[in-house]
């Protein structure tokens, strides 16, 4: 029941602080999208730059891939190129969720919430 009771006081300092929770909430989406990791597959044949709202930046392919996606190799060259994409995009979203957890973890801790 005492818990109960400390959850509610707790609750209540939460709800006066929504104004600067907000603000907060706004600058830190703000600053996710300044943010960006970066994933390779395929030994760095093919790298994505995402940013921290989870938009691609930048698709990097390798040159000697590139001529696979013009035609050039065959389809099973072809499927491995698109496969090698997915796994770094994969990668990247991987990443920025790490980023995300940890951001937002600190994020918290500062305006005395719970941690995610």
């Amino acid at each position: 029941m005492f818990d109960q009771l400390k959850n509610m006081k707790n609750l209540a300092g939460l709800m006066g602080n929504l104004g600067e929770i907000r603000e907060k909430m706004e600058q830190f989406q703000a600053e996710l999208g300044e943010k960006t990791v970066e994933a390779d597959s395929g030994a760095g044949a093919v790298r994505v730059t995402m940013n921290g709202r989870f938009e691609v930046v930048t698709v990097t392919v390798d040159p000697a891939m590139v001529s696979v996606l013009a035609g050039v190799g065959t389809d099973a060259d072809r499927a491995m190129v698109e496969e090698l994409i997915a796994s770094a995009m994969n990668a990247a979203v991987f990443k920025v969720q790490e980023l995300l957890k940890e951001t937002l973890g600190e994020a918290a801790g500062g305006m005395g919430l719970p941690g995610v």
